[in-house]
């Protein structure tokens, strides 16, 4: 095939541009050769098939896509400019910038170089907006809060007290104190108080109720709920992140504002399904279990008419052993019936596990 000159030059840059692109190891991901009106069509396929191994690019009219690696978007408005074509105006390349690497480790090396910072708080951000944060969070919850009681459900007292004496110190005449979630809290604890011992006592006695109550309302239960409702970032408190008590205080706030805003049946099924759920797959008598339980068995069967116990020796295996394992029986020794069951490494643990499973029994019958 005859080329004239001018298709000749040409032919010669495209061979440079394929020999330097290939000694620096920059291959083009898709270049578009638009040759002015005139130019022979064939000339580029002419020209990379002699060079390229078959396999590695596809061969299109007036196109060539090859598939390892960028190109230097320079270098493309430079071959361009060579071969009097216009340039495109960018080209695809689904591969890693080559300054995310360094980029990345410039960043590591001055967090390595700045030490262990302490964990910022999320109102600190630039793009922080109070107002979006509590509405947002009143949707997640699925409750309408009263404005100004959901933000003083978040003020810590010790927060507002600083924020007052710093105003004081400025000299600043037109502060107003902020109101916190004192008031709040203690409202709320009385609300949840209520709805744990309106759940439990029409089945359990008042000494079971109590130490299901005393678990669901500990500091440690009610800060875990709190801290998975999100109220960690929304916290005003001198410390960060907020302690266990903050976290309670404000679970207990957020009950109290709720009750400021909504009738007393949402407030209850509020407290049922954040806090009352916690006992889902929990045993009662895993939680509260008596100090000396037989002693408690006897006062019990006493107040049912119930005079003498009699402890029986069911059985034992391995009593010489380490793995030792013996069964006592409690019955009743006016009425010979079996008041409860239990096992144990010695008598007494066998004894001591008998009555608890006979103060079930009881709580079950009554």
């Amino acid at each position: 095939m005859a080329l004239s000159d001018g298709a000749k030059e040409r032919l010669s840059l495209v061979i440079e541009l394929v020999k330097t692109v290939f000694h620096y190891g920059y291959i083009p991901a898709v270049v578009y050769l638009g040759f002015k009106q005139g130019a022979e069509p064939g000339m580029p396929e002419i020209a990379l098939s002699k060079l390229l191994p078959a396999g590695q690019v596809w061969l299109a009219t007036r196109s060539v896509l090859t598939k390892h690696f960028p190109v230097r978007m320079q270098s493309l408005r430079v071959v361009f400019r060579l071969l009097g074509a216009q340039p495109l105006a960018g080209a695809q390349c689904r591969a890693v910038k080559r300054w995310v690497s360094p980029t990345m480790r410039v960043i590591v090396l001055r967090k390595k170089a700045l030490g262990p910072q302490p964990e910022q708080r999320r109102s600190q951000f630039l793009e922080w907006n109070e107002e979006v944060e509590l509405r947002c969070f009143s949707k997640r919850l699925g409750e309408e809060f009263e404005g100004k009681a959901l933000r003083e459900a978040f003020v810590q007292p010790e927060w507002a007290n600083v924020q007052e004496f710093q105003a004081r110190q400025a000299g600043d005449t037109a502060f107003e104190p902020i109101a916190h979630n004192r008031e709040l809290a203690e409202n709320g604890a009385q609300i949840i108080s209520q709805t744990i011992r309106g759940a439990y006592a029409p089945s359990y006695p008042s000494d079971v109720v109590e130490g299901i109550h005393s678990h669901l309302t500990s500091q440690e239960m009610l800060a875990h709920v709190g801290k998975h409702l999100g109220i960690k970032d929304l916290i005003k408190s001198l410390e960060y992140p907020p302690e266990e008590r903050s976290l309670a205080d404000t679970f207990r706030a957020l009950v109290g504002a709720l009750a400021l805003s909504s009738p007393a049946g949402r407030v209850q099924r509020f407290v049922d399904d954040f806090l009352l759920c916690q006992m889902v797959g929990k045993d009662v008598y895993d939680i509260w279990a008596p100090a000396q339980p037989y002693e408690y068995m006897l006062r019990l069967l006493q107040a049912k008419g119930v005079e003498q116990v009699e402890p029986r020796l069911c059985n034992q295996s391995a009593s010489n052993t380490i793995l030792a394992n013996f069964q006592v029986g409690l019955y009743d020794a006016k009425s010979k019936t079996c008041l409860g069951l239990g096992w144990g490494e010695n008598i007494k643990t066998a004894k001591e596990t008998a009555a608890l499973d006979a103060i079930q029994r009881l709580h079950a019958s009554d």
